[in-house]
């Protein structure tokens, strides 16, 4: 394709998971040959995509509103001579799609996750008609997908996994992003060969359900995520390797044993349970005990004895007793994790969940959802205080809000502030950490 010299303002609002972020940089290299620069407001944009995430409470308002607000920018454009092309993508587009389109009559384009890929020949058909595409297409949007930019900074996402079979009874991503599906072994080194030369030292994996990877490798042979990790561990430049979203049912002796023998690999799990509960578990449909999710956790922790857990939470599931939310607090005291996300149930449509009878009081959700959450911050406190008077490696990826400092992250995933001069940025250097607070660590260099 012919890349088009005049240069035209791309702004890119993007909620939800790092999937999303990935998803929008991909965006951003899809529309650079139309001349498309991306800026980070949206006053005088010629193009706005509203990258949407359905996890949460009421997404589908939050767009609505976030549309009404930006609705202001096209007029302005408008009273210019110009036009703003308004677009909705993501897993809200994905899911209600025409509703969208129906009660905002300004939008141009509504597309799903798995299409921006046709994001070209989509805007050009915006320019005379309103676009819808939520079509889920048998061949991968990967395919079609231009070389990574070279603006990409050190720490860098790097799709390996997309969809879902699991069919959790509260979770929309099987109608939103489709399948699992894992792209081959050779795509995904020679990405992260892309990224690291142009800059990145620093790779997470990314996946709805990323330890489900089963990509075809240069052998012919099925390949897991332990297996990716080792090759990927090979690439010279590439200092530090994450991973994101793991689920129970896929975890494998090959991934725990990586974390025993990649020393690339942070010693850092993010393994959602959503609920301690027997009972709730069978009623999400996760497919596992509570019992099995601790065996998992004590295999993890006999392999890599200092690996820092976290976990995903929902309290107030439909037909949740005082017996089951206890079993939630126990599983919490059982595992102890150095962070977690924890959210009140509420109903999306069209799953399950929000058609099951003992739906529960909001009130008796706040009340445990605060008990919960309180546990919660006192384990991650204790655990960054715990890491008080240790050296580490850390990655500085972000400069400060001041001169004189420097942030990055800790091989457990924790923020850490450090007093560094401006040169260290993008490298990698051992830190004493002096302070633990309850969401972040300070320190100093140690060399």
């Amino acid at each position: 394709m012919t890349t088009n010299t005049n240069t035209k303002k791309l702004f890119i609002k993007t909620w939800g998971c790092q999937m999303n972020v990935y998803d929008s940089n991909r965006m951003a290299d899809v529309l650079a040959p139309l001349g498309y620069k991306p800026v980070n407001a949206p006053e005088g944009a010629d193009m706005i995509i509203l990258n949407t995430c359905h996890i949460r409470e009421k997404a589908t308002d939050k767009v609505f509103s976030e549309l009404g607000r930006l609705r202001t920018h096209m007029e302005s454009k408008k009273a210019e001579g110009g036009r703003t092309l308004m677009a909705v993508a993501g897993c809200v587009a994905q899911a209600e799609g025409d509703f969208i389109m129906e009660r905002a009559p300004y939008v141009d384009m509504v597309f799903g996750p798995q299409t921006y890929h046709e994001l070209p020949q989509m805007v050009m058909k915006a320019t005379g008609e309103r676009v819808v595409n939520t079509e889920m297409p048998t061949q991968s949007k990967f395919d079609h997908l231009p070389q990574e930019n070279d603006n990409q900074g050190v720490t860098a996402f790097l799709s390996v996994q997309e969809g879902c079979d699991k069919f959790c009874t509260f979770c929309v991503v099987p109608y939103t992003r489709g399948t699992e599906f894992s792209r081959s072994v050779n795509e995904i080194i020679e990405e992260s060969k892309v990224l690291v030369k142009a800059g990145a030292r620093e790779i997470t994996l990314l996946g709805q359900n990323v330890n489900a990877y089963h990509g075809t490798g240069k052998d012919g042979k099925t390949h897991k995520l332990g297996s990716l990790i080792a090759q990927l561990a090979e690439i010279d430049g590439l200092e530090c390797i994450r991973y994101l979203t793991s689920h129970p049912r896929d975890m494998e002796q090959e991934l725990i044993d990586a974390h025993r023998d990649i020393p690339k690999l942070m010693p850092f799990m993010h393994l959602p349970i959503q609920s301690g509960s027997d009972n709730i578990l069978k009623a999400m449909n996760r497919k596992h005990k509570a019992d099995k999710y601790r065996d998992i956790i004590a295999d993890v922790k006999k392999a890599r004895p200092d690996i820092a857990m976290s976990s995903d939470f929902i309290v107030g599931f439909p037909g949740e007793t005082d017996q089951d939310f206890e079993d939630t607090l126990q599983i919490v005291r059982d595992v102890t994790y150095a962070f977690a996300y924890s959210f009140k149930y509420s109903p999306r449509p069209g799953t399950p969940a929000a058609n099951m009878q003992g739906q529960i009081h909001e009130n008796v959700k706040k009340e445990r959802l605060q008990r919960l959450q309180t546990l919660l911050n006192e384990q991650q406190i204790a655990f960054n205080q715990g890491c008080v008077g240790k050296i580490m490696p850390v990655l500085f990826d972000r400069k400060g809000s001041r001169d004189g400092q420097l942030h990055g992250r800790t091989p457990y995933n924790q923020s850490i502030h450090v007093e560094a001069p401006e040169n260290k940025y993008g490298n990698l250097y051992k830190v004493m950490v002096r302070d633990g607070q309850a969401n972040s660590l300070t320190g100093e260099l140690a060399e």
